[in-house]
């Protein structure tokens, strides 16, 4: 897409000033995983209900599994995805009867079982507004607002590729770029009450500098160049083997240059074989950070140089805005969504043609100038349009829009 169209789709989703709320409401941040599962959409509910609760905001974040650190965790009982139970429940029940009432899955499974005792808390928090990601879950809580089991609002925020015929059932949805929006007009869906706010990180977590010690720990050299990839460790989307294979060809059209490369991210089906591949294919040049803390995430972005991201597609790509905070420049795919989040700070490239990321690559080390310029520019965007306080402004403004002012002000 032309720079001037994604300006226009920027300018859509940004210029809308957000006014601080009037009203305090009682908020819900739920999802099934936290607490069990490392994805997205579990960063995502954890992150927006500490950072709402870090602001005096009344806010619960519900999730199905770990323990209740803080005192706005609520644990939902629910039999998860990989329990036992629910392995028993699947062998006990035909594939088409369990199809059919929505629990013909694992993941079904525990999102009904969540969304069920989700609603007694719901119903005893009083709770105002649900903001949730779980498509699944969504479609329960929907069922159970119109048998009067629910009162709350729900806003579903769109992050997992939902068709258009699920998202027109939901009467308040927030996409995550202006793109999605622009898609969902397109398809002649949604209504007046849909917005785009995207995501936000902590500009504070991930800030540009530099770790010494853990390319100590990692045992690669200070003045190596470090291309960091973070992302689930697997093929099917995230291209984790696409990216192995431009790094090598940078190895071997430049044996002259010290580049590393370093993978972190969650265990899949095929981080093994991946793993072996890229041994096989980088020797020493390569390091792996498998289930690395989310926490200690930054300290990770502080030692590379660059970011290297293999999707064709994101419904957002938080993993963007953590490099960009961290000013680091990213090479990825031109694809609309993640031109618009990363803005100045990298370089779209059509990478479904092999070499294109790896010839970028070089070019970019070997100018040290363009390489700096680049990182400033990249801290500067996202700290503009999706540091936590900017973004999360417009989410309370969004709350109070979908609720109203029926409220007395507390």
């Amino acid at each position: 897409m032309c720079h001037g169209m994604v300006d226009f789709l920027w300018k859509k989703g940004i210029d809308n000033p957000m006014h601080a709320q009037t009203t305090k409401l009682r908020i819900c941040v739920a999802s099934s995983g936290l607490g069990h599962v490392m994805r997205g959409v579990e960063a995502w509910a954890g992150d927006l209900g500490e950072t709402l609760a870090n602001r005096g905001e009344q806010v619960i974040l519900c999730k199905g599994a770990g323990d209740a650190a803080e005192p706005y965790e609520r644990i939902v009982s629910c039999w998860t995805r990989n329990s036992t139970a629910t392995r028993r429940l699947l062998k006990c029940i035909p594939n088409a009867i369990g199809w059919r009432i929505g629990i013909g899955s694992p993941y079904g499974v525990e999102q009904f079982t969540f969304a069920v005792n989700l609603l007694s808390i719901l119903h005893h928090e009083q709770i105002d507004v649900l903001h949730l990601q779980d498509p699944q879950l969504a479609i329960l809580i929907q069922q159970a607002q119109r048998v009067g089991l629910c009162s709350a609002k729900m806003v579903f925020s769109h992050a997992t590729e939902e068709p258009p015929e699920l998202l027109n059932k939901f009467s308040f949805v927030q996409h995550l770029a202006p793109w999605h929006q622009h898609q969902a007009v397109a398809a002649g869906i949604g209504n007046a009450h849909w917005t785009t706010i995207p995501d936000f990180v902590d500009t504070t977590q991930f800030h540009p500098d530099t770790n010494p010690t853990l390319r100590q720990d990692l045992a690669i050299p200070q003045d190596a160049h470090v291309a960091l990839v973070s992302s689930a460790i697997k093929k099917k989307h995230k291209r984790v083997d696409y990216l192995i294979d431009e790094v090598a060809t940078v190895l071997r059209r430049r044996p002259d240059l010290p580049l590393w490369l370093v993978i972190a991210g969650g265990r899949e089906q095929d981080t093994n074989e991946l793993v072996a591949i890229a041994k096989a294919k980088l020797g020493d040049r390569v390091r792996f950070a498998i289930q690395y803390p989310r926490n200690q995430m930054g300290e990770l972005y502080q030692m590379a140089d660059v970011f290297l991201h293999g999707s064709l597609f994101e419904m957002f790509g938080l993993v963007l805005l953590e490099a960009t905070a961290s000013g680091l420049p990213c090479l990825f795919h031109h694809h609309p969504v993640m031109q618009w989040v990363v803005g100045p700070g990298g370089i779209p490239l059509d990478t479904t043609v092999n070499g294109t990321l790896a010839n970028t690559l070089i070019d970019l080390l070997d100018d040290q100038p363009r390489l700096e310029q680049m990182k400033a520019a990249a801290r500067a965007h996202c700290v503009q349009h999706f540091g936590r306080d900017v973004v999360v402004d417009q989410i309370l403004q969004y709350y109070q829009q979908v609720v109203g002012q029926s409220k007395v002000a507390a």
